[in-house]
């Protein structure tokens, strides 16, 4: 049985060891303090997990599915935005799942009390540098979760992911009792407000230790007229303070929480974070490795509510590459690649986006707002980065990209059918996942990632696929003679979305052969198909894509599934 230790029982560090534990590893899970105190100490965050951070909690086996099915906890379904400024802009839009939000000391507490039930090893104390030296002596893998005091400088800021080298918030948070906040037909809503060059607001329904609440979160922009909380002594100083705010910067919610009330004595919450990321590989004094998870590693802005569901994901992947190295050593190429691959297949983009949100809006992006208050699709779109950053690239950061991105959900809302719902019924056809490649004329690697396969004929061997008209790629594969079908394996879900998400190289850290023409095959697809491109045709905003096939191979075993938005692993069917 291996031996892991885990220090830091928060949102990342405590679901990681409920998953090893159930999974059979001999976990030791260390924490400043124990659940009680947790339970009983000031608030954490201003978390509120959206749709796939949810489901990887449920995969993951952490998910308080008695609060859910209770429901002591508000499912949020929607995001109202309004933008203050000449032309103030005012809209709602649903989320594609819902999200939630359970008081971290709910949940880090319950989470330790689990791990403890199940006869995992927790332990109480401050862990020092020269115990990590201790432990990593005695323990096959150490992961620290947590940045706070000299065991966080032991990993080295990540000078290129860390464009920031201060502060770009000031923060305040709030938990006050349900009654305050509530607007009618918003009881579900995230409710955002933005003031240029002042910050933002936003509030939620949520769960606290006394019952349902409703956050208050402040993001001032730092020495801006927000930036008024230094002579804040006391929870109720603070409390009438973010009043003060509200009804100087943000009129419109004044009404909705006059006579607003702390949830407890600790319900509020004072900070400046700057965003940093750091190696996740951090060497100690003795010559051992530890390995950074969450905040330890990746540290966010909360003004785009990321920073929960980042350490919630990264839990995730990492659960899914300790499973999968089996017995082999966690030495320093492995972490690497483990964090790389959490930081290619999600931190980089909810980062990326984050950061860009700490900073002015450009044209293009006033222009995507304004235009979501006429046209729906557009409107859900930018809601639905919320629940995942890496549907926001490129058209968020980019102005071309934007104006096609804009006229394609215009068009969405012109269309016969309502298009997300449409789509969502596509969807229960389950189908495998492949990534078809072909090399550029230039002789570059080009990749996406498709579920529009299917057999065609076996006499002459022909397969087809179909792309969008409007993949940055398209150009690529027309001019070129050959592609490749490589139909993915259970495990390799991580590819899956590298080469569903614009990247400057979608091929990094995927190993690969080289096929027909100089087409890359990816190693360990359960099949690849290699194809001579015979006829192309016209199908409305897609491209199908006859292809003859002239090699092929199958290695065989557990295929990724693809299903109702979500990836699957096949089993048997229990009646046969």
């Amino acid at each position: 049985m291996r031996k892991i230790a885990i220090i830091g029982a928060g949102e990342s560090g405590a679901q990681l060891a409920l998953g090893l534990q159930r999974e059979g590893y001999a976990v030791t899970l260390l924490s400043d303090r124990s659940a009680a105190q947790i339970r009983a100490g000031k608030v954490m965050s201003s978390q509120c997990m959206f749709s796939t951070a949810l489901d990887a909690e449920g995969q993951m086996g952490t998910a308080l599915t008695e609060y859910y099915e209770s429901g002591s906890v508000t499912g949020i379904t929607s995001f109202r935005l309004r933008v203050d400024g000449d032309q103030p802009i005012e809209w709602e839009a649903p989320l594609d799942g819902p999200a939630r939000s359970i008081d971290q000391r709910i949940k880090s507490a319950l989470w330790i009390e689990t791990f403890v039930a199940a006869g995992g090893d927790f332990r109480i104390g401050k862990v020092t540098a020269r115990m990590l030296e201790e432990l990593a002596r005695d323990y096959e893998l150490v992961i620290v979760s947590t940045g706070k005091g000299e065991i966080g400088q032991i990993f080295p800021r990540d000078k290129a992911k860390s464009p920031f080298d201060r502060p770009k918030r000031v923060l305040a948070l709030n938990y006050v009792k349900p009654d305050a906040g509530a607007v009618a037909g918003t009881g579900d809503a995230i409710r955002m407000s933005m003031v240029p060059g002042v910050g933002e607001f936003f509030t939620f329904p949520g769960l606290t230790v006394s019952g349902p609440c409703r956050m208050m979160v402040f993001e001032g922009v730092v020495g801006g007229p927000m930036d008024r909380w230094t002579d804040v002594g006391s929870p109720e100083e603070q409390l009438e303070r973010s009043l003060e705010i509200l009804r100087e910067h943000f009129p419109h919610e004044t009404q909705n929480f006059e006579g607003a009330e702390l949830t407890d004595d600790g319900a509020t919450l004072l900070g400046r974070i700057t965003p940093t990321v750091r190696s996740a590989v951090g060497e100690l004094g003795n010559g051992k490795l530890v390995f950074g998870l969450g905040d330890a590693v990746v540290l966010n802005d909360p003004l785009t509510g990321q920073g929960s569901n980042n350490a919630t994901l990264a839990a995730k992947y990492y659960l899914d590459s300790i499973i999968r190295r089996g017995q082999q050593p966690f030495d320093r190429q492995w972490m690497e690649r483990t964090f790389d691959e959490f930081w290619r297949g999600w931190g980089q983009w909810a980062v990326e986006w984050t950061n860009d949100l700490l900073k002015p809006r450009r044209d293009h992006q006033k222009t995507l707002l304004s235009e979501a208050a006429e046209h729906p699709a557009l409107a859900a779109s930018i809601v639905n980065g919320f629940d995942d950053p890496r549907t926001s690239y490129p058209w968020w950061f980019d102005s071309a990209a934007a104006t096609d991105f804009m006229q394609a959900r215009k068009e969405e809302d012109t269309s016969a059918f309502d298009v997300r719902d449409f789509r969502s019924a596509l969807g229960q056809f389950a189908t495998g996942v492949t990534v078809v490649t072909t090399v550029s004329a230039d002789g570059r690697k080009v990749g996406m990632t498709a579920n529009s396969f299917t057999s065609v004929s076996m006499e002459p061997p022909l397969v087809l696929w179909c792309p969008s008209k409007r993949a940055p790629s398209l150009g690529d594969f027309e001019e070129a003679t050959h592609f490749a079908i490589n139909i993915l394996a259970s495990d390799q879900h991580v590819l899956s979305r590298q080469f569903a998400t614009p990247a400057t190289d979608k091929f990094a850290g995927a190993e690969t052969t080289e096929g027909i023409a100089g087409v890359p095959l990816l190693d360990g697809a359960v099949a690849t198909f290699q194809c001579r491109t015979v006829s192309r045709h016209d199908a409305g905003d897609h491209v199908i894509y006859v292809g003859e096939v002239e090699s092929y191979k199958h290695d065989g075993g557990a295929p990724l599934v693809f299903h109702s938005g979500k990836y699957h692993a096949t089993a048997s069917h229990p009646d046969f």
